[in-house]
């Protein structure tokens, strides 16, 4: 672990959420030491920044081997802190490894200085375009995926040359200890360019008032307004990546063997606690029976509790059981049923599924982050699409249909800042892609180029290259160039007015 942390008179456990067992015991970062840190990150930001693109790229390399090589052991520390299997763990740092190569790579190419026109007005002029970093930014990590979700911010940030400054959630502290001790052994000469900081929700806020440059917060809505709160006070700039209740629409020429297991991969891997996941499945009348037939088969054979090898791990955090069991009193109690499992115990929650479930249940109105799907019929597609889009949420959702044109066509119309067709979550696999939400589900995007630019201020530079005969920004302009001008534009842009 670090050494150069200051001593806290203050700490917190992290418990293996499936036993309770406690893991390690970590301090709380208070407001002074979190300045501290955002100081200590300035000052090294000004010398990665200084590195440029080439030198900048090999660190980030040496960090990517540090990741790589010790995937193992990360994976490791995943599944004792989050609960998910240690195969699921692998793949989620496997995605964020390939994010980390993408961006190093790319971010010259997107964000370095280049040459724009300069337009009829300004011919005389020489344009630049170049994305500069902000300087410092704090990340606010989530712990559904400790790896993955905020390196998609970390990697981008500092492939676009800021210091980051890491707040992992307070139940996966550890997993973010060891991705700044990874860039310690890579980045030796410089580690303060990423430091962790850890604690609970008074070291986020006092991070949003820190000083930093840029916020980059995952997790819930109702968390994330306290964040924006915070940030409104210095005027710190957000990206918000919060809650989903994706939606998978199931046409009636689709591969419904494939659905169903998208459909079951989508919303209870994880235990269902993806933002991303699928909540909510609505199928066409023609394929809603064989739908719900092959999703409850493929369901029953899964298998939850502490078991020797179970499909999925238990609810990280311990509250989120009373949500998920509020949820499904509701659905049972207006309605619903449950064809498979429906049940609780201590931190494990069934494979459930849910139907008849009407549209005004919490289960179908919130995010319920646990492993439940809950099915509807409908008579059509673009039924189906009324009511996906019918939320408050806008992350994501799925698409399932033979016609690639009317699949492309709903996922365009589906209220989200990520679709899939004939698949789930693979949007997040394509590094070149941006991911992010509208409503409730935030704004800002990571990843591709605009991940990069998210973490960047667009910097305009103009140089004269001669001057004009008549100059138009001078007080010694003559008075008849005024009307010329007019004319110019007339008869450059005027072509195109209707007449009548």
């Amino acid at each position: 672990m670090t050494t150069d942390r200051p001593a806290s008179t203050e700490s917190f456990d992290s418990l293996d959420p499936a036993t309770g067992e406690v893991l390690a015991t970590h301090p709380i970062t208070g407001a002074e030491e979190v300045a501290a840190a955002v100081a200590r990150a300035r000052e090294a930001g000004t010398w990665w920044q200084a590195q440029g693109w080439a030198t900048r790229r090999r660190h980030l390399r040496a960090w990517r081997a540090e990741l790589a090589t010790g995937i193992g052991e990360l994976a490791d520390l995943v599944h004792r802190e989050n609960g998910k299997p240690r195969a699921d763990a692998i793949l989620e740092i496997t995605l964020a490894v390939d994010h980390l190569a993408w961006a190093a790579r790319h971010a010259p190419r997107v964000l370095g200085s280049r040459r724009v026109r300069a337009g009829l007005l300004a011919a005389n002029q020489s344009a630049t375009l170049e994305y500069q970093p902000v300087g410092v930014v704090g990340v606010i990590g989530p712990w559904n995926y400790p790896v993955f979700t905020p390196m998609g911010s970390i990697a981008y940030a500092l492939a676009a040359g800021n210091a980051v400054v890491f707040k992992p959630s307070e139940y996966t502290p550890g997993v973010g200890l060891w991705l700044e001790d990874a860039w310690r052994r890579a980045v030796p000469e410089r580690p303060h360019v990423l430091q962790v900081v850890t604690g609970l929700g008074p070291t986020g806020a006092a991070l949003c008032r820190s000083g930093v440059d840029k916020i980059a917060f995952t997790g819930s809505a109702a968390t994330g307004r306290k964040v924006m709160a915070a940030c409104a006070e210095g005027l710190v700039p957000v990206l918000m990546e919060c809650g989903g209740k994706d939606a998978l629409i199931v046409d009636d020429d689709a591969d419904v063997a494939a659905a169903a297991d998208a459909a079951l991969w989508g919303g209870l891997s994880n235990a269902g606690q993806t933002c991303i996941g699928i909540e909510r499945v609505y199928a066409t009348d023609r394929v809603y029976d064989a739908f719900v037939e092959e999703l409850t088969a493929r369901a029953r054979e899964l298998r939850s509790g502490p078991g020797a090898d179970p499909s999925y791990g238990p609810i990280t955090m311990p509250s989120q059981v009373d949500v998920i069991r509020r949820h499904l009193a509701d659905a049972v109690q207006k309605g619903g049923r449950a064809l498979v499992g429906g049940g609780t115990d201590g931190p494990w929650v069934e494979p459930t599924v849910l139907v008849d479930v009407p549209e005004d249940s919490a289960a179908v109105q919130e995010e319920t982050f646990g492993p439940t799907l809950t099915v509807t019929r409908v008579p059509d597609a673009e039924e189906a699409l009324r009511r996906a889009n019918d939320t408050r949420y806008g992350l994501a959702g799925a698409v399932f249909t033979r016609s690639a044109a009317k699949g492309l066509d709903l996922a365009r119309r589906m209220r989200s800042g990520m679709t899939s067709i004939n698949s789930v979550t693979a949007f997040a696999s394509v590094p070149s892609l941006p991911f992010g939400g509208i409503g409730d589900s935030g704004f800002g995007r990571i990843h591709g180029e605009d991940g990069l630019k998210e973490f960047t201020r667009a910097k305009a530079i103009t140089r004269q290259r001669f001057a004009l005969p008549v100059p138009l920004t001078s007080f010694t302009r003559p008075a008849k160039v005024a009307d010329q001008l007019a004319g110019v534009v007339k008869l450059a842009y005027g072509r195109g007015r209707r007449r009548g």
